[in-house]
């Protein structure tokens, strides 16, 4: 795709939503890493389900550790993985007292250091908590990048490191949401929405469902 196109692209994605924020429900950067974390192989929606209690009985590192491992599987345990979940929170929660005061460190090292931390986990709470540009690659935005012809890649690391280099600098900071609400919303995996898409006349995808 031509740097006219991608920048045509974001700018109406942009018009359409000006200020996206994640759909995950938090309150803090401590709730939104510990959301993040939950989110792997599981939706938005089922997360959304649990967080709130969990939250409610443990709103930062120290209340989540004195709720202890078994309590939080209680409260998770409607979202996928939730066995070795509640573990990585716990061993998470640990090592933020004892290694950052509580706090949620800023570097993509550091958080990549935290138990159940991954690129992609580190990259939304970069981007969400911090307002750093980083682009993570779930599902949604490597078949969104693919199928449209934005930054193909065989694996999520080369989409990311081909979306960092095509994507205006100017919304970077808001690309992840507006390529996830795409994919989420209109670009599905089965039964696309070409006839309802924004960016349907920029998309490269040969097999456009427009009837």
């Amino acid at each position: 795709m031509k740097a006219a196109a991608v920048n045509e692209l974001f700018r109406r994605l942009k018009a359409e939503r000006p200020e996206p924020v994640s759909e995950l429900l938090h309150r803090n950067h401590f709730e939104l890493l510990i959301a993040v974390l939950l989110s792997a192989q599981a939706t938005d929606k089922s997360v959304n389900k649990a967080t709130p209690t969990l939250f409610k009985l443990a709103p930062d590192p120290q209340a989540m550790l004195d709720l202890g491992e078994e309590k939080v599987r209680e409260c998770i345990k409607t979202i996928g993985l939730y066995n070795s979940k509640a573990a990585n929170i716990i061993k998470t929660c640990q090592r933020l007292l004892d290694v950052y005061e509580g706090e949620i460190p800023q570097t993509r090292e550091a958080l990549e250091s935290l138990p159940g931390v991954g690129r992609k986990t580190a990259n939304v709470v970069l981007n969400n908590a911090f307002g750093i540009p980083t682009i993570a690659v779930d599902t949604h935005i490597f078949r969104v990048s693919n199928r449209i012809g934005l930054a193909p890649g065989k694996n999520v690391l080369a989409v990311e490191k081909k979306l960092l280099k095509v994507v205006p600098e100017s919304y970077q900071g808001h690309a992840h949401h507006w390529l996830i609400f795409l994919g989420r919303y209109t670009c599905m995996a089965r039964k696309p929405k070409c006839t309802d898409c924004l960016i349907r006349d920029l998309c490269q995808y040969k097999d456009k469902l427009l009837d």
